[in-house]
């Protein structure tokens, strides 16, 4: 399906004011990171988890007011939909006493009122132990996945570059989406790990599609440049790159401002980074295996100096393998 006549966009010839912008805001998230630092979740830093339900319906709204008039320090709320239910997520570093617990949940009473009485279904513990353990195995999954990738795509494209260049620009949309989350202080939590998790397989899906159209159109255009190759394959796919991403980023913003607070930080972590894994197949993974491509042919090329009378032959354009 072409959503817009035949385009002829060089992309490769804008590189490296991609790469400036991918700089500027890698620069940003690593500079913030560094000074900010990531706010992890009760998941990672471990806490409390107190399952309540009210006699009454009563509104989330109402009870996050009550939980801030009773000492909480910023918790976690969620309400099961069509219940009156709720989980409360009280983060902190060691283990509350009882009685501490006890006492706002019955200050949270009293703002609320009697005539809406509290039950407390489960109490929890997540301790930093097991905190850590989660987040070992959240950053297990990101390496193992970029390793697997790696190999992937090396052996589909008899390179390692193209697996090398689809990873570096995976890594870019995670550490650009850990920055973001930095910068606007919000919260970390397994949830926003499978976020980022979704959005690397999204990208790098979205990068292989492209890859492999550079891959059959260089079968084609055999006696053509590579630069040539990779601006018709990138232009080509560009109906199909759009239409994807707009239908995804459909679904992630209704989610982002219909979901409710339960998932607003991770639809936001969707819409962010679907916007952030488009621009990468496009504007750091193909630019790379260009860049490098054209670099090893120009150090392959012999270095000889023409006769001052003769004139300058045009530079050597690297080829698809």
């Amino acid at each position: 399906m072409q959503l817009f006549p035949k385009t002829h966009f060089d992309f490769l010839g804008l590189r490296w004011k991609f790469f400036a912008l991918s700089g500027l805001l890698l620069g940003g998230s690593v500079v913030s990171l560094m000074t900010r630092g990531v706010k992890y979740g009760i998941d990672f830093t471990g806490g409390t988890v107190v399952t309540v339900t009210f006699e009454k319906p009563l509104e989330l709204s109402r009870l996050r007011y009550a939980a801030a008039q009773a000492g909480m320090q910023d918790p976690g709320l969620q309400q099961f939909t069509g219940t009156n239910t709720f989980v409360i997520r009280i983060q902190s570093d060691v283990k509350q006493s009882a009685e501490l617990i006890e006492s706002q949940l019955t200050a949270i009473q009293g703002v609320v009122g009697s005539e809406n009485k509290l039950r407390i279904d489960n109490k929890e513990y997540v301790g930093p132990a097991v905190g850590r353990y989660l987040f070992r195995q959240a950053l297990l999954a990101i390496c193992l996945s970029l390793t697997l990738i790696i190999l992937y795509l090396g052996f589909k494209f008899k390179d390692l570059i193209w697996g090398v260049a689809g990873v570096i620009a995976l890594f870019h949309d995670v550490l650009a989406t850990y920055g973001f989350f930095s910068i606007l202080g919000a919260e970390v939590d397994l949830l926003i790990i499978s976020a980022i998790l979704t959005i690397g397989g999204y990208s790098i899906h979205d990068t292989i599609v492209i890859f492999d159209r550079m891959r059959e159109k260089g079968k084609i255009m055999r006696k053509d440049p590579l630069g040539q190759v990779m601006n018709e394959s990138m232009n080509e796919t560009l109906s199909r790159t759009i239409i994807t991403s707009g239908t995804v980023l459909v679904v992630v913003s209704i989610l982002y401002f219909f979901g409710g607070k339960v998932i607003h930080h991770f639809a936001m972590a969707m819409v962010f980074g679907t916007i952030v894994g488009t621009y990468s197949s496009i504007a750091v993974a193909a630019p790379l295996v260009y860049e490098w491509n054209l670099r090893l042919t120009r150090q392959n090329r012999p270095q000889s100096v023409p006769p001052p009378t003769s004139r300058p032959k045009p530079a050597t354009q690297p080829r698809l393998k």
